[in-house]
């Protein structure tokens, strides 16, 4: 299956842009308590990583997981992000 059309019939259904606390989450899954924030440079400033993860503490005390995806290997690797993300909404979903 490519990862195009595994994206298109993904069987779990992901929110983009979901408000969680006082935050704006880039994807979330509800089914698999996930989230997963893609990041650009920014976020591995020093402030940027800071910032990220007292972000990422307060949404994981509400019980949810926070991946984070650099905006590059997105472009870069696409397919395996695809296997990277679906390897934690099965983890998830097995728990």
């Amino acid at each position: 299956m490519q990862c195009f059309e595994h994206r298109i019939f993904y069987p779990i259904r992901f929110l983009r842009q979901k408000v969680i606390d006082n935050y704006i989450v880039d994807f979330y899954c509800h089914e698999a308590r996930l989230i997963i924030e893609l990041d650009g440079s920014q976020h591995y400033e020093e402030k940027g990583l800071l910032k990220d993860k007292i972000r990422t503490e307060k949404i994981e005390n509400r019980n949810l997981t926070v991946i984070r995806i650099p905006n590059n290997e997105v472009d870069k690797n696409f397919r395996g992000v695809c296997e990277y993300i679906d390897f934690f909404v099965n983890e998830s979903l097995h728990r």
